[in-house]
Protein backbone atom coordinates (compact mmCIF):
# COMPACT_ATOMS: atom_id res chain seq x y z
CA UNK A 1 0.00 0.00 0.00
CA UNK A 2 2.98 2.17 1.27
CA UNK A 3 4.66 1.95 -2.37
CA UNK A 4 1.38 2.43 -3.92
CA UNK A 5 1.05 5.71 -2.15
CA UNK A 6 4.55 7.46 -2.84
CA UNK A 7 4.82 5.87 -6.70
CA UNK A 8 4.19 8.08 -9.42
CA UNK A 9 1.87 7.78 -11.36
CA UNK A 10 0.94 9.35 -15.04
CA UNK A 11 -1.44 12.39 -15.12
CA UNK A 12 -3.75 12.84 -18.01
CA UNK A 13 -5.10 15.89 -19.08
CA UNK A 14 -9.08 15.96 -19.95
CA UNK A 15 -9.48 17.47 -23.37
CA UNK A 16 -12.99 19.24 -23.89
CA UNK A 17 -15.24 17.47 -26.30
CA UNK A 18 -16.12 19.38 -29.57
CA UNK A 19 -19.67 18.97 -28.16
CA UNK A 20 -18.44 21.11 -24.83
CA UNK A 21 -16.47 23.76 -26.70
CA UNK A 22 -19.32 24.53 -28.92
CA UNK A 23 -21.62 25.52 -25.46
CA UNK A 24 -19.19 28.24 -25.04
CA UNK A 25 -21.16 30.88 -26.59
CA UNK A 26 -19.54 32.70 -29.15
CA UNK A 27 -18.12 36.13 -28.62
CA UNK A 28 -18.11 35.45 -24.88
CA UNK A 29 -15.04 36.51 -24.64
CA UNK A 30 -12.63 39.48 -25.76
CA UNK A 31 -8.43 39.66 -25.69
CA UNK A 32 -6.75 43.30 -25.63
CA UNK A 33 -4.65 43.78 -28.17
CA UNK A 34 -2.94 45.84 -26.22
CA UNK A 35 -2.07 43.96 -23.10
CA UNK A 36 -3.14 40.54 -24.36
CA UNK A 37 -5.46 39.98 -21.45
CA UNK A 38 -8.66 37.94 -21.83
CA UNK A 39 -11.90 39.37 -20.84
CA UNK A 40 -15.67 38.80 -20.33
CA UNK A 41 -16.97 41.11 -23.29
CA UNK A 42 -19.86 42.01 -20.83
CA UNK A 43 -17.00 43.38 -18.78
CA UNK A 44 -15.56 45.54 -21.16
CA UNK A 45 -18.70 46.48 -22.46
CA UNK A 46 -19.78 47.62 -18.34
CA UNK A 47 -16.19 49.55 -18.79
CA UNK A 48 -16.81 51.51 -22.07
CA UNK A 49 -14.71 49.43 -24.01
CA UNK A 50 -11.50 50.37 -21.78
CA UNK A 51 -9.02 47.49 -20.78
CA UNK A 52 -9.25 47.34 -16.87
CA UNK A 53 -5.97 45.84 -16.92
CA UNK A 54 -3.87 48.49 -19.27
CA UNK A 55 -6.58 50.84 -19.70
CA UNK A 56 -6.22 50.34 -23.79
CA UNK A 57 -9.54 52.38 -25.36
CA UNK A 58 -10.98 49.88 -27.35
CA UNK A 59 -13.49 50.72 -30.27
CA UNK A 60 -17.02 51.86 -29.60
CA UNK A 61 -19.91 51.63 -31.96
CA UNK A 62 -21.63 54.97 -33.16
CA UNK A 63 -24.81 53.57 -31.42
CA UNK A 64 -22.73 52.33 -28.13
CA UNK A 65 -20.77 55.96 -27.95
CA UNK A 66 -24.23 57.78 -27.88
CA UNK A 67 -25.70 55.46 -25.34
CA UNK A 68 -22.84 55.73 -22.70
CA UNK A 69 -22.59 60.08 -23.51
CA UNK A 70 -26.30 61.37 -23.61
CA UNK A 71 -29.19 61.12 -21.99
CA UNK A 72 -31.24 57.99 -22.20
CA UNK A 73 -33.95 58.11 -24.79
CA UNK A 74 -32.93 62.00 -26.06
CA UNK A 75 -31.57 60.97 -29.37
CA UNK A 76 -33.08 61.97 -32.39
CA UNK A 77 -31.71 60.48 -35.38
CA UNK A 78 -30.96 62.60 -38.53
CA UNK A 79 -31.39 61.04 -42.39
CA UNK A 80 -30.93 57.19 -40.99
CA UNK A 81 -32.04 56.74 -44.94
CA UNK A 82 -29.29 57.64 -46.61
CA UNK A 83 -27.36 55.21 -48.37
CA UNK A 84 -24.48 55.25 -50.80
CA UNK A 85 -25.18 53.79 -54.59
CA UNK A 86 -21.93 53.82 -56.99
CA UNK A 87 -21.19 56.61 -59.34
CA UNK A 88 -18.20 55.66 -60.78
CA UNK A 89 -19.46 51.55 -60.89
CA UNK A 90 -16.70 50.72 -59.14
CA UNK A 91 -16.38 46.98 -58.75
CA UNK A 92 -18.21 44.75 -56.43
CA UNK A 93 -18.73 48.49 -54.70
CA UNK A 94 -22.64 48.03 -54.20
CA UNK A 95 -21.75 43.96 -52.68
CA UNK A 96 -19.11 45.61 -50.05
CA UNK A 97 -21.54 48.07 -49.29
CA UNK A 98 -24.12 45.80 -48.22
CA UNK A 99 -22.10 42.93 -46.46
CA UNK A 100 -21.36 46.51 -43.97
CA UNK A 101 -25.01 46.93 -43.68
CA UNK A 102 -26.07 43.48 -42.57
CA UNK A 103 -22.17 43.27 -40.37
CA UNK A 104 -22.87 46.69 -38.52
CA UNK A 105 -26.55 46.94 -38.67
CA UNK A 106 -25.72 50.42 -39.99
CA UNK A 107 -27.12 52.36 -42.96
CA UNK A 108 -23.65 53.89 -43.72
CA UNK A 109 -20.04 55.07 -41.60
CA UNK A 110 -21.52 58.07 -39.48
CA UNK A 111 -24.48 58.17 -37.55
CA UNK A 112 -26.28 61.77 -37.24
CA UNK A 113 -29.01 63.35 -34.54
CA UNK A 114 -29.48 65.34 -31.90
CA UNK A 115 -29.31 64.48 -28.46
CA UNK A 116 -29.41 65.93 -24.52
CA UNK A 117 -26.02 65.69 -22.30
CA UNK A 118 -27.18 66.49 -18.99
CA UNK A 119 -30.28 68.29 -20.26
CA UNK A 120 -28.16 70.58 -22.40
CA UNK A 121 -29.37 69.95 -26.22
CA UNK A 122 -26.63 69.69 -29.00
CA UNK A 123 -26.32 68.17 -32.38
CA UNK A 124 -23.99 65.09 -32.58
CA UNK A 125 -22.29 63.03 -35.32
CA UNK A 126 -20.72 59.76 -34.51
CA UNK A 127 -18.49 57.59 -36.78
CA UNK A 128 -18.08 54.36 -36.88
CA UNK A 129 -15.10 52.03 -38.43
CA UNK A 130 -17.15 48.82 -38.61
CA UNK A 131 -18.88 50.50 -42.00
CA UNK A 132 -15.77 50.75 -44.85
CA UNK A 133 -13.53 51.75 -42.05
CA UNK A 134 -15.35 54.95 -41.49
CA UNK A 135 -14.09 56.02 -45.09
CA UNK A 136 -15.55 59.22 -46.17
CA UNK A 137 -17.87 59.14 -49.05
CA UNK A 138 -20.62 61.72 -50.55
CA UNK A 139 -23.05 59.78 -48.13
CA UNK A 140 -20.94 60.93 -45.14
CA UNK A 141 -20.21 63.73 -46.38
CA UNK A 142 -24.01 64.98 -46.76
CA UNK A 143 -25.39 63.25 -43.58
CA UNK A 144 -22.50 65.24 -41.75
CA UNK A 145 -23.09 68.63 -43.68
CA UNK A 146 -26.46 68.60 -43.22
CA UNK A 147 -25.73 67.71 -39.31
CA UNK A 148 -24.01 70.62 -39.03
CA UNK A 149 -26.73 72.91 -41.05
CA UNK A 150 -29.25 71.63 -38.48
CA UNK A 151 -27.22 73.05 -36.12
CA UNK A 152 -26.67 76.10 -37.17
CA UNK A 153 -30.42 76.82 -37.96
CA UNK A 154 -31.50 75.26 -34.45
CA UNK A 155 -28.84 76.99 -32.64
CA UNK A 156 -26.96 74.22 -31.44
CA UNK A 157 -23.72 73.33 -30.78
CA UNK A 158 -22.25 70.38 -32.93
CA UNK A 159 -19.86 67.58 -31.58
CA UNK A 160 -18.49 65.19 -33.76
CA UNK A 161 -17.01 61.81 -33.36
CA UNK A 162 -14.33 60.86 -35.86
CA UNK A 163 -13.54 57.55 -36.44
CA UNK A 164 -11.99 57.17 -40.00
CA UNK A 165 -9.42 55.92 -42.72
CA UNK A 166 -9.83 58.79 -45.08
CA UNK A 167 -11.87 59.44 -48.28
CA UNK A 168 -13.56 56.37 -49.54
CA UNK A 169 -11.52 55.45 -53.03
CA UNK A 170 -14.28 53.67 -54.71
CA UNK A 171 -16.11 56.94 -54.98
CA UNK A 172 -12.90 58.83 -56.13
CA UNK A 173 -12.97 62.98 -56.50
CA UNK A 174 -16.78 62.92 -55.27
CA UNK A 175 -15.27 61.61 -51.92
CA UNK A 176 -12.33 64.08 -51.51
CA UNK A 177 -15.20 66.83 -52.31
CA UNK A 178 -16.49 66.14 -48.91
CA UNK A 179 -13.38 67.51 -47.35
CA UNK A 180 -14.46 71.00 -49.17
CA UNK A 181 -17.62 70.76 -48.16
CA UNK A 182 -17.80 69.91 -44.79
CA UNK A 183 -15.66 73.15 -44.12
CA UNK A 184 -17.51 75.51 -45.95
CA UNK A 185 -20.52 74.22 -43.53
CA UNK A 186 -18.48 74.25 -40.38
CA UNK A 187 -17.12 77.70 -41.27
CA UNK A 188 -21.19 78.88 -41.62
CA UNK A 189 -21.76 77.31 -38.39
CA UNK A 190 -18.46 79.36 -37.43
CA UNK A 191 -19.83 83.43 -39.01
CA UNK A 192 -23.21 82.40 -37.12
CA UNK A 193 -21.14 82.37 -33.56
CA UNK A 194 -22.04 78.42 -33.40
CA UNK A 195 -19.58 75.99 -30.88
CA UNK A 196 -18.10 72.92 -32.16
CA UNK A 197 -16.24 70.79 -30.85
CA UNK A 198 -14.14 68.08 -32.10
CA UNK A 199 -13.53 64.00 -30.97
CA UNK A 200 -11.02 61.96 -32.57
CA UNK A 201 -10.78 58.96 -31.72
CA UNK A 202 -8.89 55.69 -33.12
CA UNK A 203 -8.12 55.94 -36.02
CA UNK A 204 -8.61 59.56 -37.54
CA UNK A 205 -6.72 59.79 -40.75
CA UNK A 206 -6.66 60.82 -44.31
CA UNK A 207 -8.94 63.05 -45.67
CA UNK A 208 -11.01 63.51 -42.40
CA UNK A 209 -8.12 64.46 -40.51
CA UNK A 210 -7.59 67.12 -42.95
CA UNK A 211 -10.78 68.68 -42.81
CA UNK A 212 -13.31 68.73 -40.40
CA UNK A 213 -11.93 66.68 -37.89
CA UNK A 214 -9.26 69.51 -37.26
CA UNK A 215 -11.34 72.17 -37.49
CA UNK A 216 -12.94 72.28 -34.16
CA UNK A 217 -13.03 75.41 -31.69
CA UNK A 218 -12.45 72.58 -29.16
CA UNK A 219 -10.07 69.60 -30.70
CA UNK A 220 -9.84 66.99 -28.33
CA UNK A 221 -8.72 63.41 -28.52
CA UNK A 222 -9.24 59.62 -26.86
CA UNK A 223 -5.73 58.13 -25.42
CA UNK A 224 -3.69 56.73 -27.91
CA UNK A 225 -5.77 57.63 -30.76
CA UNK A 226 -3.91 57.29 -34.12
CA UNK A 227 -4.21 60.91 -35.91
CA UNK A 228 -3.06 62.06 -39.18
CA UNK A 229 -3.01 62.24 -42.80
CA UNK A 230 -0.33 60.12 -44.63
CA UNK A 231 0.78 56.74 -42.89
CA UNK A 232 4.17 56.75 -41.39
CA UNK A 233 5.86 54.96 -44.21
CA UNK A 234 4.99 57.25 -47.04
CA UNK A 235 6.16 60.09 -44.65
CA UNK A 236 9.77 58.39 -43.98
CA UNK A 237 10.30 57.85 -47.42
CA UNK A 238 9.56 61.32 -48.56
CA UNK A 239 11.15 63.10 -46.07
CA UNK A 240 14.01 60.25 -45.63
CA UNK A 241 14.77 60.91 -41.82
CA UNK A 242 13.28 57.86 -39.21
CA UNK A 243 9.80 59.66 -36.77
CA UNK A 244 9.49 58.91 -33.38
CA UNK A 245 7.96 55.71 -32.18
CA UNK A 246 4.55 57.85 -30.55
CA UNK A 247 4.20 59.49 -33.73
CA UNK A 248 0.33 60.71 -34.99
CA UNK A 249 -0.68 59.57 -31.39
CA UNK A 250 -3.21 61.80 -29.36
CA UNK A 251 0.14 61.95 -26.89
CA UNK A 252 2.15 63.50 -29.45
CA UNK A 253 0.25 65.46 -30.94
CA UNK A 254 -0.92 67.45 -27.77
CA UNK A 255 2.80 67.88 -27.00
CA UNK A 256 3.17 69.74 -30.34
CA UNK A 257 -0.04 71.66 -30.11
CA UNK A 258 -2.16 70.19 -32.09
CA UNK A 259 -4.83 69.28 -29.60
CA UNK A 260 -6.14 71.20 -26.53
CA UNK A 261 -6.47 67.66 -24.65
CA UNK A 262 -6.37 64.24 -24.46
CA UNK A 263 -9.72 62.90 -22.69
CA UNK A 264 -9.70 59.39 -21.31
CA UNK A 265 -13.33 57.83 -22.36
CA UNK A 266 -14.46 57.95 -18.51
CA UNK A 267 -13.94 61.57 -18.65
CA UNK A 268 -15.38 62.56 -21.63
CA UNK A 269 -19.25 63.05 -20.77
CA UNK A 270 -17.82 65.53 -18.05
CA UNK A 271 -15.23 67.38 -20.06
CA UNK A 272 -17.71 68.16 -23.36
CA UNK A 273 -20.42 69.05 -20.15
CA UNK A 274 -18.16 71.41 -18.62
CA UNK A 275 -17.46 72.77 -22.11
CA UNK A 276 -21.05 73.15 -23.14
CA UNK A 277 -21.61 74.71 -19.34
CA UNK A 278 -19.08 77.12 -20.34
CA UNK A 279 -20.67 78.20 -23.33
CA UNK A 280 -23.84 78.73 -21.70
CA UNK A 281 -25.82 75.96 -23.69
CA UNK A 282 -29.32 75.84 -22.08
CA UNK A 283 -31.34 73.53 -23.97
CA UNK A 284 -34.81 73.27 -22.06
CA UNK A 285 -32.94 74.93 -19.00
CA UNK A 286 -33.17 77.99 -21.07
Amino acid sequence: MLRDFFSKKKRYASIPSQEAKQDVPEGLMQKCPNCQKIFYRKELNRNMNVCPHCDHHHRLSAYERIQHLFDEESFVEWDKHMISNNPLHFPEYEEKLEKDRKKSDLNEAVVTGKAKMNGMETAVAVMDARFRMGSMGSVVGEKITNAIENARKEKLPFIIFTASGGARMQEGVLSLMQMGKTSVALQRLHSDGGLFISVMTHPTTGGVSASFASLGDYNFAEPGALIGFAGRRIIEQTIREKLPEDFQTAEFLLEHGQLDKVVHRHDMKKTLTTVLDLHNVGGDQS
